[in-house]
């Protein structure tokens, strides 16, 4: 049987199963609030004012370009308006002829000026932008004959009155419902510095009677920076530990992690966010910044200058945040608040997705931590791999966060599994394109079981297929955009 093949536009940095069953068959509409609206409205806002702020600091030669720009501009609009308001008296004096002809010529040869001179009084240019008294703009009315606005049930061309989405209230239900059977992936993907979250369902074709699987976008979520990771995860913040949901755990380039309602659909807003930047903090250090600037130098460069400095000042963080981008995340299964993180700032933390609050951070390692793992019978017990060319063992539970073992690799690790089936035994993949096979029970320094040189380039990802039938059947992925298939049950 073959497979289905969907194509992508743009990178894709990283992809999770959801597990079968969990979605809700009808996933929620988001209604953005008014506090949710007015925020929006300001943003948007913010980005004109800055401008504004610029182009009020510039130099004078600058300005004199503009207005001669502006001044230009206008000299053509206006012999442009000229140009129609002449057409249109020669249209009026030709009485429908050619225009052009003897009767435009007025005595001694010269063209006639009052026909243009009475258009251009109708057509009132020295007032184009100004609104009448009723709100329309005139020169549109009187071209329109004072019929400026068209009632919907008269305009032939808007087949769908108000309120109308041109489909039922039970189809627009059936395009979001998600059945039973359906599988649910989770695609992170940035295509021209706009970087977002899509969830494709995939349905199989016996499934659904068909002769090929249905693979398509469910809905999409917008990402605020280029993502890193993802790590689906059934505890909801809001609902705390015994509630169960359909959420996602996202890191990216910034140092805050996002947790997302994946049964919540056009959601403007992260349910969580783990870390990352204090906005109200951020808000007052602005605010501050803004009482110095009024008390300090009045001279216009010096105010730049101390603007420029301020916008290049660090983002304030919240406590426990990591300190840059989060390169790999991993949920606890068994302890399903807690979340654990890599960072580029060379720690490991574990976080209460509930409380949204750091309760470790570990420091075992001397180089960018690339990826973290949980065990599967060991709740307790993480992996981690860093770009110290060095995999980690740590128990959670033991005051200070040291490593219980350590095992030197050949080159940067760039991801990590352990074996379902034998979860004593994991992997670890390297830049050099090696996957080691080791036994957490050896220790220290101890030989890995064996070793396979997948790829030629750095095997950056890795996938056991948890089924029975599938034991010991391993996916590994490269950049060199080759995607392998191994068996490896004789090896373990």
């Amino acid at each position: 049987r073959g497979l289905q093949i969907c194509s992508m536009a743009g990178l894709c940095t990283c992809i999770a199963w959801v597990p079968r069953g969990v979605a809700k068959a009808q996933p929620e509409v988001a209604e953005p609030t008014a506090e949710d609206l007015e925020a929006i409205k300001q943003h948007m806002q913010r980005p004109t004012e800055e401008a504004g702020t610029d182009d009020d600091e510039g130099d004078d030669s600058g300005s004199g370009n503009m207005s001669e720009d502006s001044s230009e501009d206008g000299d053509a609009a206006a012999t442009r308006a000229r140009t129609a308001a002449a057409a249109l008296a020669g249209g009026k004096s030709s009485g429908g002829k050619r225009r052009g002809g003897s009767s435009s010529q007025a005595d001694g040869g010269g063209p006639s000026t009052g026909g243009i001179e009475d258009a251009m009084k109708e057509l009132d240019m020295e007032h184009y932008d100004s609104e009448d008294e009723h709100g329309g703009h005139s020169v549109l009315q009187r071209a329109l004959n004072g019929n400026l606005e068209v009632h919907p049930d008269e305009d032939t061309y808007i087949t769908l009155k108000e309120g109308q989405s041109g489909l039922s209230d039970d189809e627009s239900e059936a395009e979001l419902e998600i059945g039973p059977s359906d599988l649910l992936i989770l695609a992170a993907r940035n295509e021209d510095d706009v970087s977002c979250l899509e969830v494709w369902v995939y349905q199989e074709a016996e499934l659904i009677g068909e002769e090929e699987a249905n693979v398509y976008v469910h809905h999409e979520i917008l990402l605020p920076a280029f993502p890193l990771a993802v790590a689906w995860l059934d505890c909801h913040p809001f609902g705390g530990a015994q509630q169960r949901g359909n959420l996602v755990a996202i890191s990216s380039m910034d140092p805050g992690i996002e947790i997302w309602d994946l049964d919540v659909v056009d959601a403007v807003e992260p349910v969580q966010v783990l870390g990352g930047e204090d906005k109200a903090a951020q808000a007052e250090s602005a605010a501050q910044a803004e009482e110095e600037e009024e008390e300090g130098p009045t001279d216009r460069k010096k105010k730049k200058k101390a603007k420029d400095k301020a916008k290049k000042k660090k983002p304030v963080l919240r406590a426990g945040s990591h300190a840059g981008a989060v390169l790999g995340l991993s949920w606890n299964a068994a302890v399903r608040n807690v979340l654990a993180s890599a960072g580029e700032d060379k720690t490991v933390k574990v976080w209460d997705i509930v409380t949204g609050q750091v309760e470790h951070t570990l420091t075992h390692h001397t180089g960018k931590v690339q990826a973290v793992a949980w065990n599967p019978a060991e709740p307790a017990v993480l992996l981690s791999g860093g770009f110290d060319k060095l995999a980690a063992l740590v128990d959670v539970r033991v005051a200070g966060g040291a490593a219980l073992a350590r095992w030197d690799l050949t080159s940067d690790v760039e991801a990590l599994a352990w074996c379902p089936h034998l979860p004593t035994t994991f992997l670890v993949s390297s830049e050099d394109g090696v996957v080691s096979c080791y036994d957490a029970r050896s220790g220290t320094g101890a030989a890995p079981l064996w070793r396979l040189h997948a790829h030629e380039r750095p095997t950056c990802a890795m996938s056991w297929c948890p089924g029975v039938q599938g034991q010991g059947l391993l996916a590994t992925g490269s950049t060199d955009k080759v995607v392998k298939l191994w068996d490896v049950r004789g090896n373990a």
